[in-house]
Parts: C-alpha cells; structure tokens; sequence
C-alpha cells in the first residue's frame, strides 16, 4: 500500500516510527548510492553514540550527594524520631526522575577506495539534532568539523518540526514557508551551500551527491527509495490517518489539503 501522500508522510515523523524510518532510510541510500560508485568509491554505514538528557532544566541545581546511597538510620536515630513525634508511616508517591538517553544515530560516508579518505558525509536528521539539548550541540560541532575539512556535506532534513540548522539566506526568501529541505555543502564552494526546499505538498526533489573531483557527482533520488521504504514497513496499515498530523500545527490550506487527501484514500 502506497503512502497518501506526494512526498514525504507527515505522519512517519512521530516518535513511534521515526527511529525505524531513520534507519531504514539510511540503508536504503546506502545500497542505492553504492551501484553508482563502486569500484572507485564505496558506502560507509557509520554509528554515532552519545548520551543525552531529554530535559536538561530538571537536572539543574540538583546536588551531586543524592548520587550516593543513604545508611540505614540507627537505633538511637530511630528512638529520636520516635520521640520527635515525626511520622514514619506517611506513604511516598511515584515520581518520574529524568534519566540520561544513550542515543545511536547512523549516518553515512562516502570513501574513496584504496584510501580510505572521507569524500562525502551523508546526514539524515533526527529530531535529537533539531530541537534544543545536547544532541542539537553534539551535532553541530561535528557539522561544523565538516564544514571545515575538504570533506563535501549532504544533510537531509525530512522534519517539520524544531528550528532548522543553521544557514543564512542568501538566494532564497528568509520568511520562506517550507518544512524540509536537502543541503549540499560542496568544500570547494563554501561557505555557499545549495538548499534544496519543499513543502507538504511536494515530491522530494532529487538532488547531487558531489564526489572527488570537481564537477564529479552522481543524482539521487529520495522519492522512490522514501515510497519503497513506506510499502515493505506496513506503514499503511500501522499509521492511524485518523488521528491529527503530529506537530508542528498545518496552516489552514494545508490542513484542509491533507483533510481533502486522505478523504479520498
């Protein structure tokens, strides 16, 4: 079963799939991109481990002693409470503390073969490197050790929600309305970048891979490998159409498109 929709499916940006998605995704380019460059490149699948807290604000303050384990009171302790008069039968109520995350995010490189020598980092977003934390910073030291190599630097950004990262318009409209964008950062033309944007309503655009030499660059297309990913997932029969798209909220011409789509599915 096909997705309802042109381009990429809002509802695939939910937490409950965006993981899988994520990952299958990767994969997917991984293989595709691997037919056009072998032998003289290959596809890295590569992992990125951190840790993150999900709310950074509730740790703040907190001292470092309620790391350590409390002794048992002693008896003298005890009879002293007791004759305070302070009750030790009151019931404690369930709390939820906020834990750290181990976060594994894959991305991909594109290595020369015989050297071994980075040509292309391939990211994927996930909303770990959009919305505000650690994550969003741990990214963008590595965006940023990229951007400063002679390594060229593809970044997919297949979320609406959460603040894009960071670029300043030049060529296009800094109130532009669209939710997704595809960046390829050539080394050899920065720090100008080309910024591939679309909207709810739009297929994903292809776009160039840029390899060793100048000039030198093979095209993908994230469509079909985004619709081949969408039927052998079931997503059709697992996404509840029903529900709201997830945030952030449509306008109005966009709600009532997607009311208007999936009415006819």
């Amino acid at each position: 079963m096909a997705s309802p929709f042109p381009g990429m499916d809002p509802y695939l940006e939910q937490a409950i799939f965006w993981s899988e998605f994520h990952s299958r995704l990767i994969v997917a380019i991984a293989d595709a991109l691997a037919l056009s460059l072998l032998p003289q490149y290959y596809v890295a699948v590569e992992t990125r481990t951190y840790r993150d807290d999900p709310n950074e604000e509730l740790l703040v303050g907190i001292p470092d002693a309620v790391v350590l384990s409390t002794p048992g009171l002693s008896a003298q302790a005890k009879r002293e409470i007791a004759g305070a008069g302070v009750a030790t039968t009151v019931r404690p109520q369930s709390v939820i503390l906020p834990m750290p995350l181990e976060i594994k995010e894959r991305y991909l490189e594109i290595r020369e073969a015989g050297s071994d020598a980075v040509i292309t980092v391939v990211e994927v977003l996930s909303p770990t490197h959009k919305r505000q934390g650690g994550g969003r910073r741990i990214y963008s030291t590595k965006r940023q050790t990229v951007l400063g190599s002679a390594s060229h630097l593809v970044e997919i950004d297949l979320l609406r929600a959460h603040d894009p990262m960071a670029m300043h318009p030049v060529d296009i409209g800094a109130a532009s309305t669209a939710r997704y964008r595809i960046l390829v950062s050539r080394s050899e033309h920065r720090p100008r970048a080309d910024l591939y944007e679309f909207v709810l309503r739009e297929p994903i655009p292809e776009f160039p891979l840029p390899l060793k030499e100048t000039g030198e660059q093979v095209i993908v297309g994230l469509q079909p490998l985004v619709n081949g990913i969408y039927e052998r997932s079931g997503y059709g029969i697992r996404v509840d159409y029903q529900a709201s798209v997830p945030p952030p909220a449509l306008s109005a011409e966009d709600q009532a498109w997607v009311n208007e789509l999936l009415h006819s599915r």
